[in-house]
């Protein structure tokens, strides 16, 4: 069982950054795969970026280039810096966890976070 808490989000302007957080709890966080989602309002939850066990992430067309996905083992959290951020990246963002990467990259994943508010203001 693993429980996902994200942190980070909140209000800034077109251009800023921010870091979101996920804390994962249990001892075996680092086998499983991780990944963000994002869904804003009146849209379906979609895809931002994924990274696996052994470091390899991809990322979803629209943020390649201004997302980072990291993860740091030691401290059972993985990270998602966002860089030039624009209006559209306006969404509640959700951490994802499996132990199969690709279950992670499709969205059928078995854990999920709450949830962090990001806004971007024009």
């Amino acid at each position: 069982q693993v429980q996902l808490v994200e942190s980070g989000g909140g209000l800034v302007q077109a251009g800023g950054s921010l870091r979101l957080s996920c804390a994962g709890s249990g001892r075996t966080f680092s086998t499983y795969n991780m990944g963000w989602f994002r869904q804003a309002p009146g849209k379906e939850r979609e895809f931002v970026a994924a990274i696996s066990v052994t470091g390899i992430t991809r990322y979803t067309d629209s943020v390649k280039g201004r997302f980072i996905i990291s993860r740091d083992v030691a401290k059972n959290t993985v990270y998602l810096q966002m860089n030039s951020l624009k209006p559209e990246d306006t969404a509640v963002y959700y951490c994802a966890a499996d132990s199969v990467y690709s279950r992670v990259l499709i969205g059928r994943n078995d854990y999920w976070g709450q949830g962090t508010q990001v806004t971007v203001s024009a």
